[in-house]
């Protein structure tokens, strides 16, 4: 049976998860939960991934849930998926384990909430928590600089001094991608300092393209939207239609 990949493009590490299977030839059949209509939070989902988080997938009768279980399960089952996104070497391996731990308490929580905080908020039409946003920001700013001095401090491309992406890569580049949608002078704020970090995300980027900037695309697409949105409102005091959710105006 076809691989089932249940996720949000919306979500960073669905994202992460369809960009692998794409570069890879994996066979899957994408099936999507839309974070913003609740259909995570369904019976019928809870069937499928009882935490009802995003993304899940069902390879047969196995079922899986968590973004960085779900990589490492599909580099190892599938055939033909290159060794450098998750080596056989055990010392290696662990190392991009010791990437992905720090990530869920990092990068992760630092840049997810002040994203939700700062700006999308309004996609769920919720209103915007300032106050969280600055409160998270300096754990964002840490993250960045610890991927900045620590993980990309070898020689090399990618993270841990590789020449090639791993897994690791993916899925950090594609939570790192959540801040395009902030307004350009706090993402450049918060992204221009840090050199290498910019880079390896193109170098990420160009590794797996076209279909990095293909899964990308609803996030662009959030982003042209509230450009527009603050354009508007910056000439009129007022004048940005914020009273339904962004993403059912798409």
């Amino acid at each position: 049976m076809k691989l089932k990949v249940y996720a949000d493009r919306m979500s960073q590490p669905s994202r992460a998860v369809i960009i692998f299977c794409k570069v890879n030839g994996i066979d899957y059949e994408e099936i999507k939960v839309l974070i913003s209509k609740g259909q995570h939070l369904t019976s019928e989902f809870a069937e499928i991934n009882p935490m009802k988080r995003l993304p899940a997938i069902v390879d047969g009768g196995f079922k899986l849930f968590e973004s960085h279980a779900i990589l490492i399960y599909l580099a190892c089952v599938f055939p033909g998926v290159a060794d450098h996104w998750y080596p056989a070497d055990v010392a290696k391996r662990s190392r991009i384990h010791s990437v992905l731990d720090w990530h869920h308490s990092n990068l992760r929580r630092g840049a997810d909430t002040y994203v939700s905080n700062a700006t999308i908020a309004h996609v769920a039409g919720r209103p915007l928590t300032p106050q969280a946003a600055a409160e998270t920001e300096t754990l964002l700013l840490s993250s960045l600089s610890k991927l900045e001095s620590f993980w990309l401090k070898d020689d090399g491309c990618f993270l841990l001094g590789g020449n090639q992406p791993s897994i690791a890569d993916l899925s950090l580049v594609c939570e790192i991608m959540e801040l395009e949608v902030l307004d350009e002078k706090d993402r450049a704020r918060l992204l221009g300092p840090h050199k290498k970090v910019l880079q390896w995300i193109e170098s990420t980027r160009n590794a797996t393209n076209p279909h990095f900037d293909e899964v990308h695309q609803v996030l662009m697409k959030v982003k042209e939207r509230l450009q527009y949105q603050r354009l508007k409102a910056a000439k009129s005091e007022g004048g940005s239609d914020m009273k339904k959710p962004l993403l059912s105006r798409m």
